[in-house]
């Protein structure tokens, strides 16, 4: 998707000392329209950028909490429309300016909103609103993010060789926002808003105080597992008895630890149903499971039926049953293991126990 970028307004932030004594400030450089964009270098620096930027994929729930890129929501009160939200409020004012000035008042806005920001970094700082050369009803706010490359030289000539740059920015690393989010193409939300940064930087994205980023998938499934644990243990045990206190407690050091054994409570088909809740909502939740020094992986949803947990004489089994059994990483004799009826094995190990 190529885009026609209507104005772009640039600006150089910088930091000077550290911590809360820091000193944090912006200048405007220049707000270029249409026609002065084309003509400018700053073309051929983002070339490719915008375009880049809107095709990268990202989902509302991502796999894990260090994805780089994410969706956010603009947060409302209950009842309350979008425009109550400052942060959208300002995109729009910003995709609906109709000249350079009104452009740059509310890029300023947003300048002044990141140089606030406490852990803001230096570097060059982009505000740019753009059209689809195809869908051309469609209009887009882009925040960019350029950091400071140091110790840049250039190739000057034959008597001095070399040439010192003050400020040289690179397109690597760069962090941006794009307003709104596109669901496909010829289709946005413009009620969420698409956000990429390195995944230890989250600092980028708290100049948005009015943005709200879906939980992991890891997250979610745990908070809905304390949610049906929860109810569980309300309807199972009276108010203030021991068990119940016990339950609780046990949960809450379920909740923090980040090495958890298993806590045999439940039968397979609570198990099961409980599962299915989440597996409903998220059909790709996994489990992941270590026996010992063995780590198994799986769908969550398998977990019953061709995944299972059982006991043998006080051990832990994990059986897991497949039409195919692969190898990856590295070359072993068990590839030419010719498996034995499982019966034979429980009884090896039932007579090894025994011994």
């Amino acid at each position: 998707m190529e885009f026609n970028v209507k104005f772009l307004s640039f600006y150089v932030i910088e930091v000077e000392g550290s911590g809360d004594d820091a000193s944090r400030y912006y200048k405007h450089y220049q707000t270029l329209d249409q026609d002065q964009f084309d003509e400018s270098e700053l073309k051929d620096f983002l070339d490719g950028e915008l375009k880049k930027i809107v095709k990268r994929k990202a989902e509302h729930h991502p796999k894990s909490d260090q994805v780089p890129t994410k969706i956010g929501r603009f947060l409302t009160e209950a009842d309350y429309p979008l425009d109550s939200n400052p942060n959208y409020a300002l995109f729009q004012k910003t995709i609906r300016a109709e000249t350079s000035d009104v452009f740059t008042e509310h890029s300023n806005a947003f300048a002044k909103l990141y140089t606030e920001t406490a852990a803001v970094r230096g570097g060059v700082f982009l505000v740019a609103s753009a059209v689809p050369k195809k869908y051309f009803s469609d209009e887009f706010v882009f925040i960019l993010k350029c950091d400071f490359e140091p110790k840049v030289a250039s190739i000057s000539d034959e008597s001095t060789l070399l040439r010192k740059i003050e400020y040289a920015i690179t397109t690597k690393n760069m962090k941006s926002i794009q307003y709104p989010f596109m669901i496909e193409e010829g289709m946005v939300q413009p009620a969420e808003l698409k956000i990429h940064q390195a995944s230890h930087a989250r600092y980028f994205q708290d100049f948005l105080a009015f943005v709200e980023y879906g939980d992991s998938v890891p997250v979610m499934m745990r908070e809905q597992v304390k949610e049906m644990m929860t109810e569980h243990i309300s309807e199972s045990f009276t108010e203030e008895s021991e068990e119940k206190v016990n339950w609780e407690r046990s949960l809450d050091e379920w909740e923090t630890s980040d090495k958890r054994e298993i806590n045999e409570h439940l039968e397979t088909h609570q198990v099961v149903e409980a599962s299915a809740q989440i597996v409903e909502q998220t059909p790709e939740a996994r489990i992941q499971v270590k026996l010992g020094e063995t780590e198994v992986k799986g769908l969550l949803a398998d977990f019953g039926e061709s995944l299972h947990i059982a006991k043998l004489n006080g051990r832990y089994v994990l059986i897991a049953e497949a039409d195919e059994l692969t190898f990856e990483k590295g070359a072993t004799p068990v590839e030419f293991y010719k498996p034995e009826d499982i019966y034979s094995l429980i009884k090896k190990m039932n007579d090894r126990s025994a011994d």
